[in-house]
């Protein structure tokens, strides 16, 4: 995935202006353009999303869950504008007409052969400096789940095969069956 260069830092408003078929992320001043997902990708994306907001609303829970595009600007003060495959925010202060300004509570990316960077080394280190507290890479061509859980006191990574059944950290007592989740998408 290549940064689209400009002759100086693209900006937020940059971001905002692009024609509405345009799907980039702006990460330190640079755009990085994104490939449309494949159905494999748009499937277990759609599942996870079923499956959280189910828990969610089964909990009368104030979260809220966003598959993307959804912009979610890291911090007020950053111009960092991602787009994760799955957002999930608890704090509805955190939302604008724009989407989310603030760490999300869960991210998960399902990444793409031509992204692994980008999700594993860029977005990991942008997503812990927010103060995202947990982090999925679902990797549907190794069929494995990395788990980053970034809380500063408890940080943490497991990996998981798609046969396995995934905590999800930032609730008490849900957990996906990732089996379930493939087992109807591939």
């Amino acid at each position: 995935m290549d940064a689209l260069k400009p002759e100086s830092p693209f900006t937020e408003e940059d971001f905002y202006n692009m024609p509405g078929d345009a799907h980039a992320e702006l990460i330190d001043g640079e755009l990085f353009a994104m490939a449309p997902p494949s159905r494999i990708h748009q499937g277990i994306s759609r599942a996870l999303v079923v499956s959280i907001d189910n828990y969610i609303k089964s909990k009368n829970g104030n979260c809220r869950v966003y598959s993307a595009p959804f912009a979610v600007k890291l911090s007020e003060d950053a111009e960092n504008i991602v787009e994760p495959d799955i957002s999930v925010i608890c704090d509805e202060n955190k939302l604008t007409d724009r989407g989310c300004t603030g760490a999300p509570d869960l991210i998960i990316e399902i990444a793409s052969p031509n992204n692994y960077r980008h999700d594993y080394v860029r977005k990991l280190k942008l997503y812990d400096d927010a103060g995202v507290r947990e982090y999925w890479i679902v990797n549907p061509l190794e069929k494995n789940i990395v788990v980053y859980f970034l809380e500063k006191d408890n940080f943490r990574m497991t990996t998981y095969r798609f046969t396995d059944v995934i905590p999800v950290s930032i609730y008490e007592d849900f957990s996906i069956d990732f089996a379930k989740i493939i087992s109807g998408e591939l």
